[in-house]
C-alpha cells in the first residue's frame, strides 16, 4: 500500500513539476522511518547532534592490560571503568605531533572543567623509558592529568592491537589517534590528530558523562 502511494503521488508531482515529486516522496520516506522506529520502540538519536568524533563499531572493549607508568605505579584498563576515560597514544621523545596531542587533551579538560582518567600509551618502546615520560609531562604540564603506560614491545603489542593502533616503526609514522572510552570500558568515539580539537573532545566526553550518570545528553 506504501508503495502504491509513493508511486501514485511521484506520478502527480511530474504532472506539476519534479520538484514537487522529490519533495513528497522526501516527506514519505521520513515518515516511514519514523513509523518504523516508534514500532520497534528505540529511539535513534542523529550521530551529528550526539557525537562529534568518528563512532566506534558497536560492543568493541578496550583490551585488559597492566603495565607500569612513569612513576612505576600500575595501570590497568580494568581500573579506569566506572568513569569515562580517555586513552592516546604517543611516545615520549616526539616533537611534532605528541605534544600537540597533549595540549589538546589538556585543553579539552580544562573546557570539560573537571578531570577524566586520561592515559597515553608509548609507542615507541626503546625511547619511552620512564625519565623520558616523567620529562615530557611536565613539560606539556599534564603532571596529575595524565599517567603514560610503558613496557616492553612484546607488553604493549596486545594493547595496540586491541586498539589497531601501528606504533611507530622505522619507516612509518605512529597513528596518532584519541580514543573515548565509556564508563563500562567500550571503545566509543575515535579522534584522529587532525580532527582532535579541545570543544570536540570536550563535547564528546560530557555526552559520555551524562550517560554514566544516567542524565540526559546535553545538547
Amino acid at each position: 500500500m506504501r508503495r502504491r502511494a509513493v508511486i501514485a503521488l511521484f506520478a502527480l508531482g511530474l504532472a506539476s513539476g519534479a520538484g514537487m515529486a522529490i519533495g513528497l516522496v522526501g516527506v514519505l520516506a521520513t515518515s516511514s522511518d519514523a513509523g518504523s522506529t516508534a514500532s520497534s520502540g528505540v529511539t535513534r538519536t542523529p550521530r551529528a547532534e550526539r557525537f562529534e568524533g568518528s563512532l566506534m563499531p558497536p560492543g568493541v572493549r578496550a583490551p585488559d592490560f597492566a603495565l607500569h607508568d612513569q612513576d612505576g605505579g600500575r595501570v590497568s584498563m580494568r581500573a579506569l571503568r566506572g568513569r569515562p576515560a580517555i586513552v592516546t597514544f604517543l611516545y615520549t621523545t616526539c616533537e611534532e605531533s605528541c605534544p600537540a596531542q597533549a595540549q589538546q587533551i589538556k585543553l579539552g579538560l580544562d573546557r570539560l572543567g573537571e578531570d577524566l582518567p586520561a592515559l597515553a600509551v608509548a609507542v615507541k618502546p626503546e625511547t619511552d623509558t620512564p625519565a623520558n615520560a616523567q620529562r615530557f609531562l611536565r613539560e606539556q604540564g599534564m603532571v596529575g592529568r595524565m599517567d603514560i603506560a610503558l613496557g616492553s614491545r612484546t607488553e604493549l603489542e596486545p594493547v595496540w592491537k586491541g586498539f589497531a593502533i601501528q606504533p611507530q616503526l622505522a619507516g612509518a609514522e605512529h597513528q596518532a589517534r584519541t580514543v573515548l572510552i565509556d564508563a563500562r570500558g567500550y571503545q566509543r568515539v575515535g579522534f584522529p590528530i587532525d580532527q582532535l580539537t579541545p570543544e570536540r573532545l570536550a563535547k564528546d566526553a560530557r555526552t559520555l558523562l551524562a550517560e554514566a550518570r544516567g542524565a540526559p545528553a546535553p545538547g
